[in-house]
């Protein structure tokens, strides 16, 4: 199918979409604090996002928050759930995979100003209307920028054990919370040993680690929605803000105010 036979629907639910438009449509939704999104999947790859606030999803076994700088791609097929930080307001969109090739595993994608700018374009556009040439042009620019767009590295695995799982979750909901390993260890019913080499042989990483990276994606998320640091420092946990920057700034490569800048 050529561009000049694509088409685009945006309706506030994606049940009611019209996928036979063509390879791309998309989706405009409000959603409240506390909304939850339980587990389900799509026939089209999935590009969450939301213009403003923040989502803590879970997708192809991996936790990941995202602030409106972000957005995940989701491959068809892959069953995720999302849950919502506070009002979200959710412009996203379904795509044929033939229309965009890219790693068919879900990553999360860097969101430029001109890529927000051309998935808020096609958010607003008329369903009842016919496609224009200048909409076929926001859609080959959409789809160029999401074949370039940055992937971001600093996601957490989940294992499957539902025993180690039960502590996952806690520490998503909860990222502050300060149980040492040992009491972790006895809300997932195992010893210490053999707590620490289950979650490393399923997670390739430490729970330390692990936790670490759950604190700097919702530190991260704050900071990008405007919280000082030394705020968003102690909001994950952190006693410190200058420990909080120390492993900010081993983890990026620069200061927290220099990333948000």
């Amino acid at each position: 199918m050529s561009s000049e036979t694509w088409s685009l629907s945006v309706i506030k639910r994606s049940i009611d979409l019209d996928y036979s438009r063509g390879p791309v449509v998309g989706l405009s939704d409000e959603y409240v604090d506390g909304f939850e999104d339980p587990k389900h999947a799509h026939d089209r790859i999935q590009l969450l996002y939301a213009c403003t606030g923040v989502m803590s999803v879970i997708a192809d076994n991996t936790a990941i928050v995202l602030p409106p700088q972000r957005a995940l791609w989701i491959p068809a097929g892959v069953e995720h759930s999302v849950s919502c930080r506070g009002p979200v307001s959710l412009r996203t969109l379904y795509i044929e995979p033939y229309a965009a090739p890219r790693d068919p595993v879900c990553h999360v994608v860097e969101v430029s100003s001109f890529l927000r700018a051309l998935i808020l374009e096609i958010s607003q556009l008329d369903q009842t209307r016919g496609l224009k040439n200048r909409d076929r042009a926001v859609m080959d620019l959409i789809l160029m920028e999401l074949s370039t767009a940055p992937k971001i590295p600093h996601m957490a695995p989940l294992p499957d054990d539902p025993k180690l799982l039960r502590v996952c979750d806690l520490i998503v909901k909860v990222p502050a919370d300060r149980r040492s390993l040992d009491d972790l260890a006895r809300i997932a019913g195992m010893s210490r040993r053999s707590f620490t080499r289950r979650f490393k042989q399923e997670t390739g990483m430490s729970l330390s680690l692990w936790r670490q990276q759950i604190r700097l994606q919702e530190a991260l998320s704050m900071l990008l929605t405007g919280t000082p640091v030394n705020i968003a420092a102690r909001n994950v946990g952190y006693e410190s803000t200058s420990a909080f920057t120390e492993i900010f700034y081993r983890t990026f490569g620069v200061s927290p105010g220099r990333y948000v800048s």
